[in-house]
């Protein structure tokens, strides 16, 4: 099969990207740097830049669009905002028109977002798919995303699948930037820690999406998340516990506003997701307790 991946060189790109070779599939990775792309996977992937998408003659079965700027790494200034917007929502939108363009009709249309799309719920009740959202600037960005891959299903007549991601765990991402203070028996919870935080491993998040691109009946929006949400509190002591180091020293709430700003309500605020559609589905999580997660990252002789 040929498989064209937007975000092919992020985090969870880079490892579905490699999933996809090893089973001998054809990758085509959207790029602004072809040859440090083709370098990065040892001249194994074909490479396109969007505005060239336009240009594919070659069918392309299927297309997951994972493509975003960092949300989590600036203060969300007007112009950060914009820059996630464009990034996501007007890249979406140009995608599928050079699709279009190229006469592509892909099967499906696997399309990144995330669990941002229900706003910061207080509480601890569990946020299936079908659950409203809380207005504010996470919600409207994510909303607006999938509203925008949902083009793909009008105007090239193939299913659409939203992938509404939580924290990833794995080698790097969001946990390579917890470890350093954890490492060194400085790390602990973030304000009062009792704000939810809904993680997924970093191998469940490649199957789920491989999941969602082989079950042809499948379309619509679902939760990448482990069904075993934690609080901030409990992932800190967790965390502390597989790495052998004390995780007592708390982050007050006002240093990570003054740090981030409008954005720190990505670490302070929360929500309980829990991954209804895909379990209904049949999806087996390989990694659904924390505990066995952060191992399998951190000791690399664990299972």
């Amino acid at each position: 099969m040929h498989y064209l991946i937007s975000g092919g060189t992020g985090f969870i790109g880079t490892a579905l990207v490699k999933s996809l070779l090893g089973d001998g599939h054809k990758v085509t990775v959207i790029t602004r740097s072809p040859e440090q792309t083709i370098l990065g996977f040892g001249g194994t992937v074909f490479t396109v830049g969007l505005e060239k998408v336009g240009q594919i003659v070659e069918g392309i079965d299927g297309v997951i669009n994972l493509a975003g700027a960092p949300i989590v790494d600036k203060r969300w200034s007007e112009e950060r905002k914009q820059l996630l917007r464009n990034s996501r929502i007007d890249f979406t939108r140009t995608l599928i028109e050079q699709l279009k363009q190229a006469s592509a009709r892909p099967e499906f249309f696997i399309s990144g977002s995330a669990i941002g799309y229900y706003g910061s719920h207080e509480g601890g009740a569990p946020l299936p798919e079908k659950s409203p959202p809380v207005p504010g600037f996470t919600h409207s960005l994510c909303r607006d995303w999938e509203e925008a891959a949902l083009g793909a299903e009008k105007q090239l007549g193939c299913r659409v699948c939203l992938v509404r991601t939580g924290v990833v765990l794995g080698d790097g991402g969001a946990l390579s930037k917890m470890l350093p203070p954890f490492k060194f028996g400085l790390g602990g919870p973030i304000g009062d820690g009792q704000q939810w935080m809904s993680w997924v491993h970093l191998s469940d998040e490649v199957a789920i999406i491989r999941f969602l691109m082989a079950h042809k009946t499948l379309f619509g929006a679902f939760n990448a998340t482990s069904p075993n949400a934690v609080t901030n509190e409990i992932f800190s002591q967790a965390l502390g516990t597989v790495l052998s180091k004390p995780a007592k020293v708390r982050m007050p709430g006002f240093m990570m506003k003054l740090l981030l700003g409008e954005a720190s309500e990505l670490l302070l605020e929360g929500q309980r997701v829990y991954p209804a559609r895909l379990l209904d589905a049949g999806f087996e999580f390989t990694y659904p307790d924390l505990d066995r997660a952060l191992k399998s990252v951190l000791q690399k002789d664990q299972p």
